[in-house]
């Protein structure tokens, strides 16, 4: 499977204001049938490596251009003034702006080695200890907006006791209820069913309360998905079922693509899965990058006719833009399951 890559990549790079003087990455993208909005992580330094969401609109979903000097969501608007809110995956529901992001509750500073994840270092600041919180857990919420430019919180999808991201809320209720995958890391074990953590599923009527997850799928393929995935983008809908772009991260810490269709009525059950990954890190962009090497992490997808156009972060340093064709894609899926 070929994917190809703008030829203006990276399209967002980090500069402009001091809050995103380093770093651009893993963004949430949604056309609201005017513009396109992207809401960008970005990192103004690494001592402490502290992120905020920014928003840039584009007319074309190619050439993004900064809306205002600040962020438009940030840790402290949740009452954690040191923290990080991080990988905002959007969607529009019945005109509602909803941002899924990841929320890091207080500092950490980031040591990059230049050959595979960086080293974090928490244990310094006190915050963590002084509220008896793990450090460097994660944990995941909602918050809302009627214009996408300004979002209030609206819930947390997951415990504040466990470490869980890559949350992707469907872009459309599913039997009457909201949908949103998870990848909670504790889930392990006998009674999870599962020896590895990996892509699970809740349900909710209001938001605000969340069922029990649910296991939809786990690593496969040691040699690139290594012994984790996670929901990479947004589902999308498609005549063949949801669209699901995961990552895998082998034990090279190489960052790589995988896609996998769920059942539109009950998305639990996978119905078609590739064995091979999408995309990996080829262009000298996706390879080498201020923060970490050999990551393409796409947090957002759109179709748009009949090209799905995927935006992902590269080396936790900038943003790339990939397309391919979406029925040549769903037929790679299927003959490599």
């Amino acid at each position: 499977m070929k994917v190809t890559r703008h030829p203006n990549n990276p399209i967002v790079v980090p500069g402009v204001h001091d809050w995103r003087k380093v770093a651009t990455f893993n963004p949430g993208v949604v056309f609201n049938g005017e513009k396109y909005f992207m809401y960008e992580r970005a990192a103004g330094s690494l001592k402490p490596f502290q992120t905020s969401i920014g928003l840039l609109e584009s007319d074309d979903g190619i050439d993004f251009r900064l809306v205002g000097d600040k962020p438009i969501f940030t840790a402290d608007m949740l009452g954690f003034p040191g923290g990080s809110v991080e990988d905002a995956r959007v969607v529009i529901i019945d005109g509602i702006y909803y941002m899924c992001y990841a929320l890091q509750p207080y500092r950490f500073d980031c040591w990059p080695t230049g050959i595979a994840v960086p080293d974090y270092y928490p244990n310094h600041y006190p915050e963590w200890a002084l509220n008896h919180v793990e450090p460097m857990i994660t944990r995941s919420g909602i918050a809302i907006s009627e214009d996408g430019v300004s979002f209030k919180h609206l819930c947390y999808t997951t415990p504040k006791e466990i470490d869980d991201r890559d949350n992707a809320l469907f872009p459309e209720k599913i039997n009457g209820k909201f949908a949103i995958l998870r990848r909670p890391m504790q889930y392990v074990g006998e009674e999870y069913g599962t020896d590895v953590p990996g892509i699970w599923i809740s349900y909710s009527e209001d938001l605000l309360e969340w069922s029990k997850p649910e296991l939809v799928a786990v690593a496969e393929n040691l040699e690139w998905e290594g012994s984790k995935i996670g929901a990479a983008a947004t589902p999308l809908r498609t005549d063949k079922g949801w669209l699901v772009l995961y990552h895998g991260v082998d034990a090279q810490s190489i960052y790589r693509v995988g896609a996998l269709l769920l059942d539109l009525d009950d998305p639990q059950k996978v119905t078609a899965r590739s064995k091979l990954h999408i995309m990996e890190p080829e262009q000298y962009y996706e390879r080498f990058g201020l923060v970490i090497p050999n990551v393409v992490f796409p947090t957002a997808n759109l179709i748009q006719e009949d090209t799905l156009y995927m935006y992902y972060g590269c080396c936790d340093t900038s943003i790339g833009l990939a397309t391919v064709d979406v029925n040549e894609l769903l037929d790679y899926i299927f003959s490599n399951s």
